[in-house]
């Protein structure tokens, strides 16, 4: 990006797709931020990134789906809370303690968590680096650039305080221990997509949706800080960053609940460790790595090959956490599959 674009706006722009849960400077010499790029401009063989009708859910709905038409038994509200190496899996539901022994268990959790569930002792890993705000609007905001309308504005990705000059000066404070003033922000409008997230009465009243995404805010910053205190303090952060290129305040526009509360969401990496057990709220499940095998890898077993081996045969990790794959690849998931497939039959994995 350095030698290839002069201008420090478009220099900045780019760069944000190495950033989004990596805590890096842009030239770190060990590269996180090389891998994380590499993951986001690979989207569709182009680098395009859609949105699913329906949202997100409607993705999870249809992997169900195809799950259940296959024979899967899907149990929710289920609390795993012991895993052996012989590939017994024992978990709470219903007020009532259950055990399932499979051949091959798949976990979608963090490698950290898996390590807990084994009674391992579990490895460091780096904590994530993002703020996430979604608010739903009673219209989209005016900009201070009159020339440009506001649906042209959030038609695609919206970035905000994210020179190249200003992304490494964030990096700066946040190593500190400070969030980065001005904090670098990216926005995403899904309703101008894809209205149909939005109720027939939220679309007849011109609302929208708007997710933004602080950047540099890492998990560390928590460490002896008042978590309710510092989300208020990021949400203001993320709004004042917001507002900077607003033409009126982005407060004077979201909608309010029944209540008369604002609606408003936001999560931190501590929101995403207590409440889905993501360790250090890295929204990749650990560190990214390269999408291939590095000369010294082990290749000796199909889970190997794969990258989703863990130190017990039956057991694989099938989540971003997995090796030569992770972020929302689906390649974790994927490389899992491929792998039970050739261990129960070698001559696929011959092919």
């Amino acid at each position: 990006i350095a030698g290839a674009v002069g201008n420090d706006v478009v220099r900045g722009v780019i760069a944000t797709d190495a950033l989004i849960g990596t805590f890096a400077r842009l030239d770190d010499p060990s590269l996180p931020q090389n891998v994380c790029f590499l993951y986001h401009v690979l989207g569709g063989g182009t680098g395009d990134w859609d949105v699913p009708i329906g949202g997100m859910g409607a993705v999870t709905a249809a992997l169900a789906a195809a799950a259940v038409r296959h024979g899967a038994d899907i149990s929710t509200g289920a609390e795993v809370y012991a895993i052996d190496p012989a590939g017994e899996v024992r978990y709470r539901a219903g007020g009532e303690d259950h055990r399932l022994t499979a051949r091959f268990v798949l976990a979608g959790v963090t490698p950290t968590v898996l390590a807990e569930l084994l009674g391992e002792e579990p490895t460091p890993a780096p904590g994530g680096a993002q703020v996430k705000v979604n608010m739903v609007l009673a219209r989209l905001p005016r900009l201070r650039d009159h020339a440009v309308t506001p649906e042209q504005a959030f038609a695609g990705t919206f970035h905000v305080n994210e020179t190249w000059t200003q992304l490494d000066a964030a990096y700066a404070q946040a190593a500190a221990g400070q969030p980065p003033n001005p904090l670098p922000c990216e926005a995403y409008c899904h309703s101008l997509t894809d209205p149909s997230i939005l109720s027939a009465d939220l679309r007849d009243a011109g609302a929208q949706t708007m997710t933004v995404f602080g950047l540099h805010t890492p998990h560390s910053l928590f460490d002896g800080a008042d978590p309710d205190a510092l989300r208020d303090r990021l949400t203001d952060d993320v709004l004042s960053s917001l507002n900077s290129v607003l033409a009126e305040p982005i407060q004077d526009v979201l909608l309010t609940d029944a209540q008369g509360r604002a609606c408003l969401e936001t999560t931190t990496t501590l929101d995403l460790e207590r409440t889905l057990h993501m360790s250090g709220g890295n929204i990749f499940h650990g560190g990214l790595s390269w999408p291939f095998a590095e000369e010294d890898d082990p290749l000796d077993t199909p889970a190997r090959r794969w990258g989703v081996s863990t130190a017990n045969e039956r057991i694989m990790l099938c989540g971003s956490g997995t090796r030569r794959g992770g972020a929302v690849s689906g390649i974790g998931g994927h490389n899992a599959a491929m792998a039970v497939l050739a261990a129960l039959d070698p001559r696929r994995d011959r092919d």
